[in-house]
């Protein structure tokens, strides 16, 4: 038994486990490109790194920010001149006509063209102005909703390897019980044709390897569909196998935590779009009190006039001519809607105030919420890992004491159902406390993205 428990926490435990069912999922180049690096033997980082390549949520995040920069850099186009070209031809059929003295006199000629060239820039546009100075923390709203996306997959991810991890470990425990339960059902059937027992013996041992041959298809159904879980998590093709590597000396030296840190909120990713979203709100106000301020612009152009009755000669002479404009625009009265709107922006700067208030007592609570479940979790930790040692002993005492007909077959099956037992509450307590660390860790913002 001592060389079943040690192998069960040895310190390089390989994990390959198939999925028996068939998931299928839209899976793009990229992806497959990633998948050439294989998840094979993944490990936790590995897979982490497959996810943030190919997870779609991820990859929507990340293309809403391209797309928010894009239009930031179309905002700020307007500060530049805009320049046009024009090319226009007119043919007259029938000349205008204009009475002059009594007179019918028709003006102009046949053929009319013209080459015009025209600029405009903008000297004072509050549009413009607000994209000017906004742009950085719009900027950052949209990439903190990508490292929030990451953020949640990436904890998602870890508690369901943990999980995962936990239901290979009852499989592995319960085909180290049924290997015991085997032997002690041979050992049981010599007794009896030996006439040293009753039958009862055997028949116990019977039941007893029979619930825990159930017991294990019951596991591996329920670890295939934690594998088909994780491989959608990950946008992992549900064909393909996946194979999990872990360390579990090493697993269990990282559920250390420091419990008497307090938590930060200026590290949360919410805390921080809060921030810029209430900086955008306090520019929306300048922005309407800015209506007030008359809009500036200058234009100009060059033209180039083409006119004649011969077609053919349309282009021998040009009339050109070319003017600059400086536009002042200011609306005088729009029914109170300029202080309307700015009534309104600063109502919303209240609305933001509040919702950061609202999220600072959120934060606090999830974060002393996952804390307390931390420090409930470690205790139950230690307590099963000493009930798990403390289990082991007794059995191997009361195996040796069985063949020695010390002790009878109900106690060894007993020692060897408390054992079973106990490894599990224990590799359930050590992965538990894992995953309790990821909630203590994203409460207080400290999971860091690539």
């Amino acid at each position: 038994m001592a060389f079943l428990l040690e192998k069960l926490r040895g310190k390089k435990i390989l994990t390959a486990v198939s999925l028996t069912g068939s998931l299928f999922l839209t899976f793009t180049t990229y992806a497959q490109t990633v998948d050439t690096l294989s998840l094979y033997n993944a490990t936790l980082p590995g897979i982490i790194d497959y996810a943030l390549a190919n997870q779609p949520a991820v990859k929507q995040a990340e293309i809403s920010q391209d797309i928010t920069d894009l239009q930031i850099k179309n905002r700020l186009a307007d500060w530049y001149p805009q320049l046009n070209f024009n090319y226009n031809y007119q043919r007259n059929f029938e000349l205008p006509v204009n009475i002059i003295g009594g007179n019918q006199v028709r003006f102009g000629v046949l053929n009319t063209s013209s080459l015009q060239l025209t600029a405009t820039q903008n000297i004072f546009n509050r549009d413009a102005l607000l994209a000017s100075q906004t742009r950085q923390d719009v900027k950052l709203v949209a990439s903190k909703q990508t490292e929030n996306a990451k953020i949640n997959l990436v904890a998602n991810i870890s508690k369901n390897f943990y999980d995962l991890l936990a239901t290979e470990q009852q499989r592995k425990i319960t085909e180290a019980n049924i290997i015991m339960l085997s032997r002690s059902l041979k050992d049981a059937r010599a007794r009896y044709d030996a006439g040293v027992t009753d039958k009862t013996d055997y028949q116990r041992a019977t039941i007893a390897l029979n619930n825990a041959m159930a017991s294990k298809k019951e596991i591996e159904e329920a670890l295939n569909a934690k594998i088909a879980n994780l491989k959608f998590l990950i946008n992992y093709p549900g064909e393909k196998e996946l194979s999990l590597q872990y360390d579990s000396a090493t697993l269990e030296q990282e559920i250390v935590l420091d419990t008497l840190q307090s938590a930060s909120y200026a590290k949360r990713v919410e805390y921080q779009q809060l921030q810029a979203q209430l900086r955008l709100q306090e520019a929306n106000v300048r922005y309407n009190k800015w209506s007030y301020i008359p809009t500036v612009s200058a234009n100009g152009a060059y033209i180039r006039n083409f006119l004649n009755d011969d077609f053919a000669k349309l282009y021998n002479q040009s009339f050109p001519n070319s003017y600059a404009v400086l536009t002042l625009g200011f609306p005088i009265f729009q029914g109170g809607k300029r202080k309307n709107n700015i009534v309104i922006a600063e109502r919303q700067v209240d609305q933001t105030k509040l919702e950061l208030t609202n999220f600072i007592n959120q934060a606090g609570s999830e974060y002393r919420t996952a804390m307390a479940r931390y420090r409930a979790n470690m205790a139950n930790y230690l307590a099963l890992k000493e009930n798990m040692e403390l289990a082991a002993e007794v059995h191997r005492i009361i195996d040796l004491q069985y063949r020695e007909g010390i002790k009878t077959y109900l106690e060894l099956i007993t020692a060897q159902t408390d054992l079973r037992a106990a490894q599990i509450n224990y590799f359930n307590a050590v992965y538990g406390l894992l995953s309790s660390k990821i909630d203590v860790q994203k409460a207080e913002g400290s999971i860091l993205i690539k």
